[in-house]
């Protein structure tokens, strides 16, 4: 089975390329900087709907589109900006739209992605509780949720750290949460499910 990691986070060896390196320990993981990218934000022209594919030069959203669409785990992080993800994070899952899902003739979503699988990390400077009373970890959770549940991920596992001001480095119950997603990880690969 093949696993993509989607690290949205500018910060080399941040909390969410911690968090995802974790969770990904041991498997054969394409990992992607999305930082690193070089691609054109989607014009909307809704062209890729009828066409199945980005009308737009071939650049590096393109490439991702592939891995994607070859993926049968993704691992999402991304660092939580106004409680949702981060800009470019949400610049990729506008212009790979077309490998996340279609829509019917009376447009109606159809999902592309049926039987596969994501986990979803975040990171914010809130501490906790704040984090999640206040919408903000729990509104990047929320927002990425949105995009793979119309794709036709389903999701297994969810981690959100909070506090990152005060601290970027895992606590033990961070490190131990990475692990039993590592571990769920692992037996999904293993089962080929």
């Amino acid at each position: 089975m093949k696993v993509l990691a989607l690290n949205g986070s500018p910060r080399k060896n941040g909390s969410i390329e911690k968090i995802l390196r974790e969770i990904t320990i041991g498997t054969d993981c394409d990992f992607v900087d999305v930082h690193q990218l070089n691609f054109d934000g989607c014009h909307g022209c809704m062209s890729c709907r009828s066409k199945g594919s980005c009308i737009l030069k071939g650049d590096d959203a393109h490439i991702i589109a592939e891995k994607v669409k070859a993926a049968d785990i993704v691992v999402i992080g991304s660092p939580c900006y106004w409680a949702n993800m981060n800009g470019k994070l949400k610049m990729l899952f506008d212009r790979i739209v077309y490998v996340m899902m279609s829509e019917s003739k009376s447009g109606i979503p159809v999902s592309l992605n049926k039987g596969k699988k994501c986990i979803i990390a975040t990171a914010c400077t809130t501490p906790y509780p704040f984090n999640l009373l206040a919408g903000q970890s729990s509104g990047t959770i929320r927002a990425i949720k949105e995009i793979t549940k119309y794709s036709g991920f389903s999701c297994i596992g969810v981690i959100q750290k909070a506090g990152t001001k005060e601290s970027r480095d895992l606590t033990k119950g961070e490190l131990e949460k990475c692990r039993k997603l590592n571990l769920k990880l692992k037996k999904i690969i293993k089962k080929g499910i």
